[in-house]
């Protein structure tokens, strides 16, 4: 038996087949088109992801030998979170691009709400603060600046959800419209102690609840692929969750303070926190991890950087000085350090512990003998870095496990440690956003039948124990710190 799990990210959707001993054993991915239509503004065409998620399948079952592994069993689905997207409920087409979780055009209503006293309000229900990067303020946004196309939200025409929500559209041709909780509590709309819709962060930012889509379990809600949509697969989606919560699940985190880290086009550290809401003053976020068929909720601490993968994408096709993301290592090895520079990757303004949406990337202690080799070896470093800002302002871990795609690299992952002073695990699978969302579709449709025997399948690649001194890792640290603040508000 196996599993299709479909990741569908900020730049590409991936897809996988799972065997039922967790492994991947046949892989697709397309990527789609990011728009930037205004400086701080980042759009998806959700009918590019829908392509980009029928070519991603397409060729993962084109590498999929059915007849060696056995037949797929259920579908799971894991996506980038907080991207907000409108479509016609009959048709399924959509009236504009989606707005990305990147997107920082609501800061204004932003300022609006909190000058008007609202965010202590809007963090006690959702555990969440009133930031650009949450679903919430962009429906405002859509309210406020396009009223003819919120009219037929109000109306009913339109559905209002996430990626997912968008996705089991597509594949069931309009027959389900739903979420799940870790979807469900980055919206800024979601009562984190009830597990449910909130009339009154509804009712503040001005988006009718019959919009939203109804709220299921993480495994082994009813619904069905249909196959004259959806490449002819006929499979149960038994697996629904956002791509950070879906890594967590991933990493086989099931126990109370196991934490991990993926490394995507941002940068998430999340800390299971069993079914206690941990409050934080220093910036991080209160969140649901995931709810199991019985109700059950988990949840967990955040920690999201903004940008980090994204910074080496944007080194390969801003920039045009590396060739690929794999080729940084190779470049950053031929220096020894960053010849003193720091670079702030705040494309996008900065997530926790900063949470300024007007700071911008900054790069500082440039001089003439500043080659390629220290920027790119300076934003490898500036990934640690933010890391251990936001795992500062948590309870002292004795390990960390990583994942997503630079986890690949060798060199991140020993400056990481070297940050950190402990230890840093990566494992066999480090694709472990898809790996989440083929666990949780597995389990609701019984390849596997306990959370202990998915954490069996979990193995080690490699550990990273630190091998600088503190003292030289607390002084580049500190040198972070000091650029950091000369990023801080620049845009306002």
């Amino acid at each position: 038996m196996s599993v299709l799990a479909i990741d569908a990210g900020t730049t590409g959707v991936t897809a996988l087949v799972v065997s039922s001993e967790g492994k991947v054993v046949a892989r697709g991915y397309q990527e789609f088109n990011q728009h930037f239509p205004r400086p701080g503004w980042v759009e998806h065409s959700p009918e590019e992801i829908w392509a980009a998620t029928l070519a991603a399948t397409r060729a993962v079952l084109d590498a999929y030998d059915a007849s060696a592994l056995g037949g797929l069993t259920a579908l799971g689905i894991t996506n980038q979170r907080e991207t907000v997207l409108l479509w016609d409920r009959e048709t399924l087409g959509s009236p504009r691009r989606a707005i990305v979780w990147q997107d920082r055009r609501t800061t204004a209503i932003c300022d609006r709400l909190r000058e008007a006293g609202h965010e202590p309000r809007v963090a006690e229900v959702t555990g969440l603060r009133l930031d650009p990067y949450f679903s919430g303020t962009k429906l405002a946004w859509i309210a406020e600046h396009e009223p003819q196309t919120w009219a037929l939200v109000e109306s009913g025409r339109y559905a209002v959800g996430t990626v997912e929500s968008y996705l089991v559209a597509r594949m069931t041709r309009g027959v389900w419209h739903v979420t799940d909780v870790s979807n469900a509590s980055r919206t800024l709309l979601f009562d984190l102690a009830a597990g449910d819709w909130s009339d009154e962060m509804c009712d503040l930012f001005g988006v009718p609840r019959d919009a939203l889509p109804e709220i299921v379990p993480n495994w082994g809600a009813p619904m069905r692929t249909d196959p004259r949509v959806f490449l002819g697969l006929d499979l149960p989606i038994a697996g629904l969750a956002g791509d950070q919560q879906s890594a967590l699940f991933g990493q086989t985190c099931f126990s109370v303070g196991d934490a991990k880290c993926t490394y995507g086009t941002g940068s998430f550290v999340l800390t299971n926190t069993g079914s206690e809401i941990e409050r934080s003053d220093a910036g991080l976020l209160s969140t649901a991890a995931w709810r199991s068929p019985d109700g059950e909720m988990t949840y967990a601490l955040e920690g999201a950087i903004f940008v980090t993968g994204a910074a080496v994408q944007w080194l390969r096709d801003g920039l045009q000085v590396v060739g690929t993301a794999a080729e940084t290592a190779a470049i950053a090895s031929t220096v020894p350090d960053t010849g003193e520079v720091v670079f702030v990757p705040a494309l996008t303004g900065l997530g926790a512990p900063y949470w300024d949406p007007n700071a911008r990337g900054t790069i500082v202690g440039i001089t003439r003998g500043t080659t390629r080799a220290h920027l790119v070896r300076a934003t490898l470093e500036a990934i640690a870095f933010e890391v251990r800002d936001v795992l500062e302002t948590m309870p002292a871990l004795s390990s960390l496990r990583v994942d997503g795609g630079a986890s690949a690299n060798d060199l991140l992952c020993q400056m990481q440690a070297d940050q950190l002073g402990v230890s840093v695990t990566r494992p066999g699978q480090v694709e472990t956003t898809g790996l989440g969302a083929a666990f949780l579709a597995g389990l609701g449709s019984g390849v596997w039948s306990s959370t202990d025997e998915l954490r069996d399948t979990w193995a080690v690649d490699r550990e990273f124990a630190p091998a600088s001194s503190r003292e030289s890792a607390d002084a580049s640290y500190g040198r972070w710190k000091e650029a950091v603040q000369r990023s801080l508000d620049w845009a306002r």
